[in-house]
């Protein structure tokens, strides 16, 4: 990795798991990472009680969009980070691959949402360290 890293968080609807971390890792490292976050089968609209938990932490997703996963996004960025798309997220040489089993807030109401929310920040905050930045 040269300069400024870059990460892209995956998961399959890019609605839940991947935007907590996507935002997460854009308040607690600003500047010093390049972000991208994307699903195998994006949904229409980042999940209600997951807005609603970042929210209680001071972080403002609601105008995210589900985007969908391509294959420039996955080889612009240095680390790839996987919440259960399986084998959806194509595979380049020279990448790093994470996979983060979390589970997924889909149909969950902001109480379930909360233990992933923190998991998700410790994590990050991990990857933080790893990083160096």
């Amino acid at each position: 990795m040269s300069g400024k890293p870059s990460v892209l968080f995956v998961c399959v609807h890019n609605a839940g798991r991947s935007q907590m971390a996507a935002a997460f890792l854009t308040h607690l490292a600003g500047e010093a990472v390049e972000v991208r976050s994307a699903g195998s089968a994006p949904a229409e609209a980042v999940n209600a009680a997951v807005v609603e938990a970042m929210a209680e932490v001071g972080i403002d997703i609601s105008a995210e969009i589900p985007k969908v996963l391509t294959f420039d996004a996955v080889e612009a960025s240095d680390v790839c980070v996987t919440m259960g798309c399986g084998d959806t997220c194509p595979v380049f040489p020279g990448k790093r691959y994470l996979d983060w089993a979390l589970e997924d807030p889909a149909g969950q109401g902001v109480a379930a949402v909360r233990p992933i929310r923190d998991e998700i920040r410790a994590r990050v905050q991990g990857l933080i360290a790893e990083l160096g930045v």
